[in-house]
């Protein structure tokens, strides 16, 4: 197997606990702040990414990365969720709908984005 896709499912195995922590915080959140669910994934967002981040930094890729790569994996990521909430207050979708659908979106997007961008460099020098 392509050592690319091995690193696959220590991501998914992290991803699940970021999804844990992004799915409470928004559903607390939802409940007791009535903000907008654009708003609320983009918060929960923020939190469950940086666990995730610095965990698949530990786990996943086994190294460090710059401020800068982190910076932009969160800035991509939360482009990404705030127009997932977006579009959920647009067509009036139910808080699951847009948690879920979020988080498969994520998973895929979060990984290639890392995989090719993020951690670039420590991948395709594992991969020689």
């Amino acid at each position: 197997m392509n050592a690319r896709w091995k690193k696959f499912g220590s991501y998914a195995a992290v991803g699940v606990i970021n999804t844990l922590v992004h799915w409470q915080i928004f559903f607390v959140l939802f409940t007791a702040a009535q903000l907008s669910q654009a708003v609320i994934n983009l918060a929960a967002f923020c939190v469950a990414a940086s666990f995730s981040f610095y965990m698949n930094a530990l786990f996943t890729f086994d190294r460090r990365t710059s401020l800068f790569r982190y910076l932009l994996f969160l800035s991509f990521m939360a482009l990404l969720s705030f127009a997932a909430g977006h579009a959920a207050d647009v067509w009036r979708l139910h808080g699951w709908v847009t948690v879920a659908s979020f988080s498969l979106l994520s998973l895929f997007c979060g990984f290639f984005f890392s995989l090719f961008v993020v951690f670039k460099d420590i991948v395709n020098s594992a991969d020689e």
